[in-house]
């Protein structure tokens, strides 16, 4: 019986055996795409050609969009992203968008002249009318903007001066999946790459320790589903996907040690691994065999550096009285605030906060302000301390939901209660930090929150506009699947200029 030297001399062998057996299609074919990206190179800029291919470990897909294909576009606003996601669709009648005129209107059937045929969900479709529903909530006017915020929103009023309000958002989608699913990759249809993952395939990784693109979700919410496709990598790489780090003892799923395991052959299995997957991608190409070994090679590192990025014990009491006592808690809505803080002082890219339970059909009232009290400090704080800390002013934060709620109400309608169905043709998102106009409102609704009237505003121009920030045209940035050339903002959109500073 042959020792573990012994069998790693004969597994050495076998792999120069196998690495010989190149026969002359293979070496012709391995040349000729050689010399064409020499070629190519020379091209677009011959210096960063030859020294790709002087370098082995640039050649992911990566380095070769950035260094051939010249990204970023431009000179970018924004170096990192934190997406505040509100699951459900906020009510933007009873948090921004201040309707004085519809108070006199209680009870009374919104006018066709208003909703103009345009199309309802099951839930409110058989209703015989659709009694207007005034908010109930107090709107002050904040800050030198003057913004207007609901009483919901005390600490977020404290930060108005900060924040670019978007009136005027308009999504093509009613129901929650196919929203949610557009807001997130820019089709409703699942399959498509998540927007983490478009910025992490045309600008890589600031960190090789952590993952670019990192997805936190507030525990023990319910609402509707979120499924690990609304931050994947759909048809891009797989190294692109989005990272889940969940609360409690194992913050990403199979990363610890197996028990009884104490990891020291790792580097050498990794290191074996990554030799018989370079021969096999030198046989058959497929980039998913260099995309699989960088994801073994990415969880190595992070048995390192997540435990460390996880650890809030550093954080001094101030933060945690800043974002709220819910930021002791992992797990939490303002916990995962200030770990997203966290992840980027490591240089994260984009970290995605996922937060349920927006979704109002009864009840709004009362559910909307335990919504709010669940994540408005949280929100205000990470403005305030991400600009404490000089970050953000390349750093963009973006709040929102995939669409936004009906003036009507659904189901009965008291003094103080209603329900509010979704409403995809006009609802308000906001966004502060990088590249855009601080203290600033964009777009207008009519006087019943129903229909855009001045400055509408798409999810592809969201998207653009997104893009944009980074440097990035997103007419340009493409990948090639199935025959077609696809894009973030799929065949249209355009990059709301009046939003950037």
């Amino acid at each position: 019986m042959c020792n573990g030297h012994d069998t790693l001399k004969s597994n050495n062998k076998d792999l120069q055996e196998v690495e010989k057996q190149w026969d002359r299609r293979n070496f012709l074919t391995k040349t000729s795409l050689g010399l064409g990206a020499l070629a190519f190179g020379s091209l677009l800029n011959s210096e960063k050609a030859w020294s790709n291919l002087s370098n082995p470990g640039a050649t992911t897909t990566n380095s070769f969009i950035k260094n051939h294909l010249g990204l970023p576009h431009h000179l970018p606003k924004a170096k990192r992203i934190i997406y505040l996601f509100q699951s459900g669709g906020p009510s933007q009648l009873d948090l921004w968008d201040y309707k004085p005129k519809i108070k006199d209107m209680f009870g009374q059937d919104l006018p066709e002249s208003v909703r103009q045929g345009q199309r309802l969900t099951a839930m409110s479709a058989l209703q015989e009318n659709f009694p207007i529903a005034p908010s109930i909530m107090d709107f002050k006017q904040y800050g030198e903007s003057r913004a207007w915020v609901s009483e919901l929103m005390p600490y977020t009023s404290e930060i108005v001066d900060d924040l670019c309000f978007i009136k005027s958002m308009q999504t093509d989608q009613i129901n929650h999946d196919p929203a949610i699913t557009f807001m997130q990759t820019g089709n409703q249809l699942p399959g498509r790459p998540s927007m983490g993952a478009w910025l992490s395939y045309g600008l890589g990784s600031d960190n090789e320790n952590l993952p670019t693109f990192i997805t936190l979700i507030t525990k023990n919410m319910t609402g509707q589903p979120l499924y690990s496709r609304l931050w994947g990598n759909g048809f891009l790489p797989t190294e692109h996907q989005g990272v889940q780090f969940r609360s409690g003892k194992d913050p990403v799923l199979y990363l610890s040690d197996p028990e009884n395991y104490d990891g020291n052959d790792r580097r050498k299995m990794l290191d074996y691994l990554g030799k018989l997957n370079d021969v096999q991608h030198d046989t058959y190409g497929d980039p998913e065999i260099q995309a699989r070994m960088a994801q073994y090679e990415m969880a190595f590192r992070m048995q390192t550096s997540v435990p460390e990025v996880t650890d809030m014990s550093d954080e001094p009491d101030y933060i945690f009285d800043l974002y709220g006592e819910d930021s002791r808690d992992p797990g939490t809505y303002a916990a995962n605030c200030l770990m997203a803080r966290k992840l980027l002082e490591k240089d994260v890219k984009f970290v995605q906060l996922y937060h349920q339970g927006w979704d109002q059909h009864i009840g709004c009232p009362e559910g909307i302000r335990a919504q709010c009290k669940r994540t408005d400090q949280a929100n205000a704080a990470l403005i305030k301390d991400l600009k404490q800390r000089g970050m953000l002013e390349d750093t963009l934060v973006v709040w929102g939901g995939e669409f936004g709620r009906t003036v009507y109400s659904q189901g009965q309608l008291t003094q103080n209660d209603y329900g509010r169905d979704h409403h995809p043709k006009a609802f308000t998102m906001w966004m502060a930090g990088a590249g855009v106009k601080p203290g600033f409102t964009y777009g207008e609704t009519d006087d019943f929150s129903y229909n855009v009237v001045k400055d509408p505003v798409h999810v592809h121009d969201f998207h653009a506009t997104l893009m944009h920030l980074f440097g990035i045209d997103h007419e340009r940035l493409t990948f090639k699947h199935q025959g077609r050339r696809f894009r973030l903002t799929d065949v249209h959109g355009h990059v709301v200029k009046d939003l950037l500073s």
